[in-house]
């Protein structure tokens, strides 16, 4: 029998969460999508995987055979993925770059340069991912360096903080809180605030400051898949957003005002890389942001911007 790796990404999430609910959240299909396709997959196998009550989901004693190996076989096909579009890349002289809405800010742009200046021979991709999405580009092997925002999931990658940046709300115009210089998170907690569910809830939370300092959850307002959409809830005032300082200067808007969130931390910026040797054109782009990191030191934070 043949197994896609998909289905024993289902498999692995179900085993995982033991809901069916929380890993079809995760995997972003329907639970009866879901179901399905466990149903077929011990079907094929001809034993089932899976207990299932109204209470409950366990695993099986098969089950709990075919998990590790089935993460395994995930883990090998993904490594051999990375491996052949890095070699592919690498034999086309391309560096690819990954990042998130305004990655690194000023920074992106300045490495890019910088090293296109030094490597004329090589083709420098910037490869843009949506929420949370340059972490998993970058496991894949479809970037072979990438800017992360952080905190991640960056198991089994290495990772070294280059910048820091506010954290920033957006505001329709007219908003309440508009005129202020700055803002409090508790002064957010009755706005409803623009989430996603393409992004792992961790990192949803992180940005929602999920729970607020004094205890509550956010108020969850409309869904978005990327940074247009975002924004476009926030000019029809149906909800705020909270983003990067970078984000206050790339995607200032005259229906949109910014304001710094004066008492969450920073977001931190990553610059990962893949584990084992660096390929030459790899290790030259880390050369030249440990250069740039290097000499602003001295002029404040790197990778941030301006507010809007």
């Amino acid at each position: 029998m043949d197994v896609d790796t998909r289905v024993l990404r289902y498999f692995v999430a179900v085993a995982e969460h033991l809901n069916f609910t929380r890993a079809a959240e995760q995997l972003f299909i329907s639970q009866p999508a879901l179901s399905r396709q466990i149903r077929q997959l011990e079907t094929e196998l001809r034993t089932p995987l899976l207990e299932r009550t109204s209470r409950e989901v366990r695993l099986t004693p098969a089950g709990e055979e075919l998990l590790p190996a089935a993460r395994r076989l995930i883990t090998d096909w993904q490594t051999a993925q990375r491996a052949a579009r890095t070699v592919a890349a690498a034999a086309s002289q391309v560096l690819r770059i990954g990042f998130v809405a305004t990655g690194a800010g000023p920074l992106t742009t300045r490495a890019r340069t910088l090293f296109a200046g030094r490597h004329p021979e090589v083709t420098v991709e910037p490869k843009r991912f949506d929420w949370g999405g340059e972490v998993a580009a970058l496991r894949d092997g479809l970037v072979d360096v990438a800017f992360l925002w952080l905190p991640a999931d960056t198991t089994g990658l290495r990772v070294e903080v280059i910048a820091e940046e506010r954290r920033m709300v957006a505001l329709a115009r007219d908003h309440r809180l508009a005129a202020q210089p700055d803002v409090s998170i508790l002064d957010l907690n009755p706005e409803p605030l623009g989430w996603t569910r393409r992004a792992p809830r961790p990192w949803v939370d992180w940005w929602a400051v999920n729970p607020r300092p004094d205890g509550t959850e956010p108020l969850w307002g409309p869904e978005n898949d990327n940074v247009e959409e975002m924004l476009e809830h926030v000019a029809a005032e149906a909800a705020i957003s909270i983003g990067s300082e970078s984000m206050a200067a790339y995607y200032a808007r005259p229906d949109l005002v910014w304001r710094p969130i004066r008492d969450v931390p920073p977001l931190r910026i990553g610059l990962g890389t893949t584990p084992g040797p660096m390929s030459p054109l790899v290790a030259g782009f880390v050369e030249v942001v440990r250069l740039l990191v290097g000499s602003a030191t001295d002029d404040g934070p790197v990778g941030g911007a301006e507010s809007a």
